[in-house]
């Protein structure tokens, strides 16, 4: 078992970075896919999916709206106008849905559509949007070590030195002490590499920068993991799918990078626009 986990979890990591160094159409075509696979266990583990459907007329929606969504970003030179396009046109749809069919579907249904749609699609589509940024080719990395390196170092800390307990009814494995640790590691570390491509960016303090992001990441990486956890036990589910051998399905592995992306884009933007210039 720990050694297939070990294994997918690689095969996952090396196809994530890979297209995220290609970047471009192909960053958002893996994105799009990771997506809808994403979107499709949300719906099913909160309800909206059931006797084995894979498709309902409001699901059907979100499925679409994730796919205009990504051609309105690699259409729009301004990703933030095709994002609040998408949302709006998307809360109209459904709720011209809910109003023209009534009383076929509840009001929870409806929320839950737009709900997941932006949990998964919008917030996992600011790995393209960081990718995009001008110095993104060394800042979007820091979505994954942030995420991931805290995911490791709050465990080994927790298991090391752990003795308050964070979240003691949600997830009563996961201590005080592993928090910071997940924290601070990240953050050394990416204070570490931005001083190591100090030369190579242009950015002022890349190290004090970097340190920041990765420091804001693994801190929101954490809520990411106990909001998944929390939407698990309110739904009595292990995991939200079987696609990753060892984890589960798409949102048990990216549940911590889809908060940490949005978090690292607005805060890398506010250095570049605002301090560094």
């Amino acid at each position: 078992m720990v050694k297939t986990r070990v294994i997918s979890g690689i095969v996952v990591a090396a196809s994530m970075l890979l297209f995220v160094w290609l970047g471009g159409v192909y960053l958002l075509a893996l994105l799009l896919c990771v997506s809808l696979i994403g979107l499709f266990e949300f719906y099913r583990a909160v309800g909206l999916l059931k006797d084995g459907a894979k498709i309902g007329p409001v699901t059907g929606i979100g499925y679409a709206f994730t796919v205009l969504y990504y051609l309105f970003l690699f259409l729009f030179e301004d990703p933030l106008f095709g994002m609040m396009l998408a949302c709006v046109l998307l809360v109209l749809v459904l709720l011209g849905t809910y109003v023209f069919t009534f009383p076929k579907y509840k009001a929870g249904t409806v929320v839950f559509a737009f709900y997941g749609f932006f949990y998964v699609s919008v917030m996992l589509s600011f790995i393209y949007l960081t990718r995009r940024l001008g110095e993104g080719i060394y800042i979007v990395w820091l979505i994954f070590f942030s995420s991931w390196f805290c995911d490791v170092f709050a465990y080994a800390t927790g298991m090391l030195f752990g003795k308050h307990k964070l979240a003691p009814v949600l997830s009563p494995k996961k201590s005080v002490e592993g928090a910071v640790g997940g924290i601070a590691v990240p953050a050394v570390c990416g204070g570490i590499y931005g001083w190591l491509i100090g030369p190579y960016i242009d950015l002022g303090h890349p190290a004090a920068v970097f340190f920041v992001l990765c420091a804001a990441g693994a801190a929101v990486s954490q809520i990411g993991d106990l909001s998944a956890s929390a939407v698990k036990r309110n739904y009595d589910i292990k995991d939200y799918g079987t696609l990753i051998p060892g984890h589960g399905g798409i949102l048990d592995r990216f549940d911590s990078v889809i908060f940490t992306a949005p978090m690292i884009y607005f805060i890398a933007v506010f250095f570049i626009r605002y301090i560094s210039s």
